[in-house]
């Protein structure tokens, strides 16, 4: 007979945030479950903006906190660690924490005196993805540890430096506010020029040059970038508008490097009509984005901004970008004229590709709770009330049938029509005071194959127990952190509970691999 090999035996999918059994409370007092210590740094990894305040934990201990959790995993677990902040910088877009993380990583280290797992050098070059970033890296770690800085942090900063290092880039990121000057920088870390690149070496002599005797410096002859943006810099100014208005002029300052941010000061003039017209060309999809308002103010024909608006909404370009959902939310509620609006909804709905279109019935419930009104940033507007909303309405747009809930003190049902605009739902969904997630759970199952909960997690006691008890066991439970606070609410990383987070789409790639019976890894693994 029997005994194991049975259909009902078959282990059920996992996911890699996993609790550990522990209790703790929310910061609203509800039954929290402790998460391990990867769990615990890859959601907040993933929802921090550094130095950033949010609703429960001050800039300062949430920063305290991503410190301490990766210089733990870095000792203890190095490969996994140094996984989690490359794919940090690159698919997960988030500069600072990835850059924080990596000093933080080889500080650790350094300190513990271990060498296995992946080198330090690799770890820091492997976060430096733009040519400002070893500035940054150099400057985080100096402002935090003193001037001494050690061989593998130069050495990582050195390969960044081969890979980042052109006539462009010196134009666009060697400016006089910076603290660490390319020029700088060379001299710190000793970068020997990429034997594939034979030009590098005159270039980082003109980067020292530049930076130590900027009324002399020539740039090389061999360098087309660098020569004609010297030779429009010679122009005197009474010359220089001719050049954005003439047949031409628009080609000629793309060929010298010249950014938008320069343009307004080589003119020493307002940023008209014809310098936006000039300087539109070659200005890249985000940079459009975020100046659709001084296209309208400064008038920019229709032809042109029909040109813009192509851009913008071009799926390869959002792709490309690799831009949060909530990046285009904020162009389309501050872009005053209507000719931008289809433009940035096609783009917002490009930049949700990963939302698939799951079979049967889904609940999807988005808190709207007070907690989740807090800014993402303080350079921001946005929240994650919006944020959570933007990816429920995807996701029950896209499924087969869904109901979406959103909840708070109360909870409600949102109509809505297949087919219909993610930012057009979102304007039915409000503020709703307290986090009483359980009582929604309750109130709006009915049976559905799966539900799918976006939030903070910061629920409120509640005597029926934490949300996911609510749900039968066999029904699968899908939590979307949006925080990265330390306590969950509920159980996950086994029977039928899973917890994803971030500020992209990109988790929802996990609900049909753990659906489709497979486990659900690391992102930088799978």
């Amino acid at each position: 007979m029997a005994r194991f090999n049975k259909k009902a035996a078959r282990a059920q999918p996992t996911s890699r945030v996993t609790s550990t059994g522990r209790v703790l409370r929310s910061y609203e007092g509800g039954r929290g479950h402790e998460r391990d210590a990867r769990s615990e740094l890859f959601l907040l990894a993933i929802a921090n903006f550094v130095s950033q305040q949010t609703f429960y934990e001050s800039g300062a201990a949430r920063d305290d906190r991503y410190v301490r959790l990766v210089r733990q995993l870095a000792v203890e677990d190095p490969a996994w660690t140094a996984g989690l902040l490359g794919w940090l910088r690159g698919a997960g877009n988030l500069r600072t924490a990835s850059i924080v993380g990596a000093a933080e990583y080889v500080k650790a280290r350094l300190d513990a005196g271990v060498t296995d797992g992946p080198a330090n050098r690799q770890v820091i070059a492997s976060v430096l993805r733009r040519p400002d970033e070893p500035g940054e890296l150099l400057g985080y770690w100096t402002a935090t540890y003193g001037r001494a800085v050690p061989k593998p942090v130069k050495r990582g900063v050195a390969d960044a430096v081969q890979r980042l290092y052109s006539g462009k880039s010196l134009l666009k990121y060697d400016t006089a506010s910076k603290g660490y000057r390319f020029g700088d920088i060379l001299n710190l870390v000793h970068a020997a020029p990429d034997a594939d690149k034979p030009w590098q070496g005159e270039l980082f002599r003109y980067a020292l040059d530049r930076r130590h005797n900027p009324d002399t410096a020539v740039p090389p002859a061999s360098n087309t970038v660098l020569t004609a943006h010297r030779e429009l810099m010679a122009l005197p100014v009474e010359r220089r508008r001719a050049v954005v208005t003439s047949e031409g002029g628009a080609e000629r300052l793309a060929a010298a490097g010249m950014t938008w941010e320069a343009l307004a000061g080589w003119l020493q003039g307002p940023m008209d009509k014809a310098a936006w017209e000039a300087v539109i060309p070659s200005m890249g999809a985000m940079a459009l984005v975020r100046n659709l308002r001084n296209f309208d103010q400064a008038g920019v024909s229709d032809e042109v901004a029909a040109q813009v608006a192509a851009r913008i909404s071009d799926p390869a370009e959002v792709a490309r970008s690799r831009q949060f959902p909530f990046r285009y939310l904020a162009a389309y509620q501050h872009a005053p004229s209507l000719r931008w609006s289809y433009p940035l909804e096609q783009a917002l709905g490009h930049s949700l590709a990963n939302v698939p279109a799951l079979a049967g019935r889904t609940l999807v419930l988005v808190d709207r709770s007070g907690s989740m009104w807090a800014r993402l940033s303080d350079r921001s507007e946005l929240n994650r009330a919006d944020a959570a909303a933007i990816f429920g309405a995807a996701l029950a747009l896209r499924a087969e049938q869904a109901d979406l809930v959103e909840f708070g003190t109360t909870s409600r049902n949102l109509a809505y029509d297949k087919g219909e605009s993610v930012l057009k739902i979102l304007g039915r969904f409000g503020d709703l005071g307290g986090t009483d997630t359980t009582s929604a759970v309750r109130a709006h199952y009915r049976g559905q194959d799966r539900v799918l909960i976006v939030t903070d997690e910061q629920y409120t006691f509640n005597r029926h127990g934490d949300p996911t008890q609510q749900v039968p066991a066999h029904v699968p439970v899908y939590t979307w952190n949006l925080a990265g606070y330390r306590a969950g609410h509920g159980p996950s990383g086994k029977a039928n509970r899973h917890t994803f987070g971030g500020l992209s789409d990109a988790a929802f790639r996990m609900v049909p691999l753990l659906e489709s019976a497979r486990d659900a890894d690391w992102p930088w693994v799978a």
